[in-house]
């Protein structure tokens, strides 16, 4: 991580401090010295300092996103990692956990090794995650131990569901030797099928396939079911759906699991797809109000751990596409705190 020259004294003034520890904020002045809090007040007057106005602002800790996709190496035309971290860091993030979705996958430990050493001059912390199959085909396990060593912060084939629970249960065992969580993308692929949105009365209008929100309980309950097995770390991501919800709910009680919820899930439902609009075609899909209200729920209730923003983004043509051939997926880092602290 690379951190530009700052001024040797810096005011922060006006702003207000949310402080997520206590849960508590207030209207303070911040003063920086070489990098350092050094002062926090109601009121600093400082004649030598950088002063910012920051009425209006937010001032808090950086953020930490576990679920990017930045497109490098192989698809740069649409994602770099230097323009996912100048993204991050406009959105308040200062480390981000990118997916090996990418062109070659990140499924060798030189992969990680890539992402790790190009990272080093980039404006945020860069934390990679190591393919969990090779070539993400759901059929071999990848070099775990090595990919850890380099850097790899977990395990995960995200946009491809592990469908194979063979493969699941030995990546969950494999993967409790490094001590790294895995994380499997949430869906039952043949229960999802060729579903672009939500099934229900907005996907019967529109005539569009629909995906089941039980394509997603019935992955988490299976995929819970084998941590309890092997004991290995689980993380569930981009939670969409009140059973998956309730599933999560019912086994962190005797199993130990995690589980995260994008912006896009909390702020949107399948409402927003009435005008075809592709920007909101996501995977898992944006679900109805009854489901976004129980995600609401859950992360008030510490049922879901965390906001993760699966930012993932596309070039302008092919999301101009037809609804049908345009790609899963929608930005979020920039804008993520601002949809979740509106809500």
């Amino acid at each position: 991580m690379r951190i530009e020259k700052q001024p040797a004294r810096l005011l922060l003034q006006g702003g207000t401090v949310l402080d997520p520890v206590t849960g508590n904020q207030s209207r303070m002045d911040i003063l920086l010295r070489r990098g350092t809090i050094s002062r926090l007040a109601p009121s600093i007057q400082d004649e030598k300092a950088v002063a910012v106005d920051c009425s209006g602002k937010i001032i808090t800790l950086g953020f930490c996103d576990l679920h990017a996709h930045f497109r490098e190496p192989g698809r740069e035309d649409k994602e770099t990692l230097e323009t996912g971290s100048r993204a991050a860091l406009a959105g308040g993030y200062t480390r981000v956990c990118i997916m090996p979705n990418t062109n070659p996958p990140l499924d060798s430990p030189e992969a990680i090794r890539f992402i790790v050493e190009k990272a080093e001059s980039l404006p945020v912390h860069i934390h990679p995650i190591g393919a969990l199959t090779k070539g993400q085909k759901g059929r071999e396990i990848t070099e775990m131990g090595g990919m850890s060593e380099e850097g790899a912060v977990a395990f995960s084939d995200d946009g491809i569901p592990v469908a194979d629970g063979e493969v699941m249960r030995r990546a969950l065992e494999y993967a409790l030797l490094t001590g790294k969580p895995v994380i499997n993308h949430a869906e039952d692929p043949s229960l999802r099928n060729d579903g672009v949105m939500h099934e229900g009365e907005i996907s019967t209008r529109l005539g569009l396939p629909g995906n089941p929100a039980e394509a997603e309980g019935v992955m988490v309950f299976r995929d819970a079911m084998l941590r309890a097995l092997t004991g290995g770390r689980l993380h569930v991501p981009h939670v969409s759906t009140a059973e998956a919800v309730e599933i999560v709910r019912q086994f962190r009680d005797n199993v130990q699991l995690t589980a995260e919820v994008t912006p896009h899930h909390l702020y949107f439902t399948d409402e927003s797809l009435k005008t075809y609009d592709t920007h909101f075609k996501v995977a898992p899909p944006l679900r109805s109000e009854k489901h976004r209200q129980a995600l609401i729920r859950a992360l008030e209730t510490g049922v879901i751990d965390c906001i993760a923003t699966d930012h993932a983004p596309h070039t302008r043509e092919e999301k101009e596409a037809t609804f049908a051939n345009a790609p899963f997926g929608m930005i979020g880092l920039e804008s993520a705190f601002g949809a979740v602290h509106k809500i």
